[in-house]
């Protein structure tokens, strides 16, 4: 299923360096840190905030069935996963460009971004579909997490020195090839990144996906969730952390409006992100190798629930910057045990209809909570925000330790 040592090895290096061309963008493209602050300066409405937040998870729900019927009949996964990327970049680069073109009128530089913005997270539909079973079918168990933890912590050393160039580039940049300047950075590594799935190899006894219609992808989705006791013990385990990760966004907000954070703080508060989700992908990559992925969602959610007692307990910056490091760690936890989790409940030749099941109930669920709290936000304050934080990260806890090691369990006995 592998293939040979070679390629296992050659596909281990292509996951390493998938890893550090991956984070280095998404210090330059937050859409936790530097794009709210983007769209702030720019005059934006929480709500439209809120929208571009939003976008990513809106989308995702809504081109699953797509991206699952191209999978599953995709006979080499890793090459149409590349050309899909490739056209998501070129979409991004395209804004880019015309970022100087615009400038001039800053609510029409809003609506071009949040239509790029759409077409670009269209495309984000495909990464769990493609990546996930990617992972699964090219790596051994033992082989998923070390070498690719340590590769997404060197790209987050890399994304720590990017988010130290933030308000270099900002300050000393003239607006608006100031923030044109971050985003073709960006955009570097991206096109960089795409590269690597090009050169992944495929084993001649690699399992194929069972091909399916859209049609077929979607009257088969309610029986994953009705037959399978333990995929539905992971999808309440790993949701309500992902709704909690959804809302990462606003505490750049919290920070901007309850303590006028300056561009310097929110270049550390990326900075933090990054440096954080080093430490998450190399611990969280060690205790999977030996542990499995059910014990990251355990430490995921602690970190959630320390995050929420400090914000709602201490009104102070630098202990937001504390909550924001564990949320960041809970996330990374959160995306390492969510992906690798279905190797254990799901069968080998659906996996992308699993993963996708997974992603319709996870964005829907997380884009409502997002949309709901921006008037919310407005009207009341950040408290219930945070108060949120912390019941979710409970639940998850509460859900992974009574019910999903039980199923597991029940599973693994047959």
């Amino acid at each position: 299923m592998y293939g040979s040592k070679e390629n296992i090895n050659h596909n281990m290096k292509m996951f390493f360096i998938d890893g550090i061309t991956f984070m280095p963008s998404m210090a330059l493209i937050s859409i936790t840190s530097v794009i709210p602050y983007f769209l702030d300066q720019l005059g934006a409405s929480t709500f439209q905030i809120a929208l571009a937040t939003t976008m990513a998870l809106v989308c995702v729900l809504v081109t699953q069935p797509v991206f699952g019927y191209i999978a599953s009949r995709a006979k080499v996964m890793h090459k149409t996963f590349a050309r899909i990327l490739l056209a998501q970049r070129l979409s991004f680069l395209l804004f880019v460009l015309l970022i100087p073109v615009f400038s001039g009128s800053h609510p029409t530089l809003i609506n071009l971004f949040l239509f790029f913005w759409f077409i670009f997270n269209i495309f984000v539909g495909s990464y769990a579909i493609f990546f996930t079973p990617l992972i699964i079918r090219l790596l051994p168990p033992d082989k998923r997490g070390t070498l690719r933890g340590y590769g997404l912590a060197i790209g987050s050393f890399l994304g720590v020195g990017m988010s130290a160039l933030i308000p270099l580039i900002l300050n000393r940049i003239v607006f608006p090839y100031n923030f044109m300047t971050i985003f073709a950075l960006g955009a570097f590594f991206l096109f960089v990144n795409v590269v690597i799935f090009f050169s992944m190899r495929q084993s001649d006894d690699f399992i194929p996906n069972e091909p399916m219609s859209i049609s077929q992808y979607l009257r088969e989705m309610p029986s994953t969730v009705r037959t399978n006791p333990p995929f539905r013990a992971m999808i309440l385990t790993c949701v309500f952390l992902a709704m909690a990760n959804s809302i990462l966004p606003y505490y750049t907000l919290y920070a901007i409006r309850e303590f006028s954070a300056t561009e310097t703080h929110v270049a550390v508060l990326a900075g933090l992100a990054i440096l954080s989700a080093a430490i998450g992908n190399v611990s969280f990559g060690y205790v999977i190798d030996r542990f499995g992925p059910r014990t990251v969602a355990v430490i995921a959610a602690n970190c959630l629930i320390a995050a929420g007692v400090l914000i709602l307990t201490i009104h102070s910056l630098y202990v937001l910057f504390v909550a924001w490091a564990l949320a960041n760690i809970c996330n990374s936890g959160t995306l390492a045990s969510s992906q690798l989790l279905f190797a254990e409940v799901s069968p080998q030749t659906k996996i992308p209809l699993y993963v996708g099941v997974f992603t319709i109930i996870s964005a829907s669920v997380s884009s409502a909570i997002v949309l709901l709290f921006a008037p919310i936000l407005e009207g009341v304050g950040f408290a219930p925000l945070f108060a949120m934080v912390l019941t979710f990260g409970f639940i998850s806890l509460m859900v992974n330790i009574f019910v999903l090691k039980k199923r597991l369990a029940e599973l693994a006995d047959k």
